[in-house]
């Protein structure tokens, strides 16, 4: 059997690192053709600790060039640290924005713990206000503050991401995949398009934390991104391999390429999502 992994459109380094300034220049010109929006929103959704702060703070960082940490990411806790529906625009300049947002939310957690699915289907279709703090026990319903009753096309999602750890794949509870496949199945009801971030690739793996360029050809990763498609039905070709900035200092150009890769792809998703309406 012929299977493809996609980390960015080549299996080989040298290539996606020689793409990094193209790709980035798309990033940072990129603007929805649709008029009716001035910024494409992009929702992030997984498991609690998964790395959808982290990916926020990252894709902002290779914006920047310098590492940020403006979307507050919790390690330890083993509980949701986002507990309002966020969004979060990057600054080209004072009072000037690039034309995509990112919304952080609460993650899953196990039985009546963390996001409650039923809010994740009507922040897709715009209904969550945002910056609304989120109650796992009593989901937004119409009427309640923080519940947006007349939704614009710019207040709904156009582009729905799993953020997940590679080294937990296989640790997913069925109680959580259950709840992301509910998710995907609204957002697919929806014609959203939706993709997958597979995070701390350097956690798990020794050789990529050794070696970020490692990401590209490792055995385990492959396997994990096989197996994360079987789970949940996601495209092999829309399954990213990231690591976020968590340790470092500074960006460099290794660390920024799969980022900057899967925000490409994630932008033209969205795109012709846009388009298609």
């Amino acid at each position: 059997m012929n299977v493809m992994y996609v980390v960015c459109p080549s299996g080989s380094f040298s290539q996606p690192r020689k793409e990094l300034p193209d790709n980035l220049n798309f990033v940072k010109c990129y603007r929805p053709r649709n008029r009716d929006v001035k910024h494409l929103r992009i929702l992030l959704h997984g498991p609690v600790g998964a790395g959808k702060s982290s990916f926020i703070n990252s894709v902002e960082s290779v914006l920047q060039g310098r590492v940020t940490g403006r979307a507050l990411p919790d390690a330890i806790s083993g509980k949701s640290f986002t507990k309002k529906y966020l969004p979060y625009k990057f600054e080209k300049c004072p009072g000037n924005y690039y034309s995509f947002i990112f919304n952080d939310i609460m993650g899953f957690e196990q039985t009546d713990s963390g996001v409650h699915v039923e809010d994740i289907k009507l922040a897709l279709s715009g209904h969550v206000q945002e910056a609304h703090k989120l109650d796992p026990q009593c989901p937004l319903s119409e009427g309640n503050p923080g519940y947006n009753s007349s939704p614009t096309l710019s207040d709904r999602v156009h582009v729905l991401v799993s953020v997940v750890p590679a080294g937990n794949v296989s640790l997913i509870s069925d109680e959580i995949l259950e709840k992301m496949r509910e998710v995907r199945l609204a957002a697919s009801e929806m014609g959203i398009p939706q993709l997958a971030i597979l995070t701390k690739v350097d956690e798990a793996c020794p050789e990529v934390k050794a070696d970020i360029t490692e990401i590209y050809d490792n055995k385990y990763l492959k396997d994990q991104v096989n197996k994360f498609h079987l789970l949940l039905g996601i495209p092999l070709n829309c399954i990213f391999l990231v690591k976020n900035y968590s340790r470092e200092n500074k960006t460099n150009d290794d660390t920024n390429t799969p980022i900057v890769c899967a925000l490409k792809q994630i932008l033209l998703f969205g795109e012709d999502y846009l388009n298609s309406l």
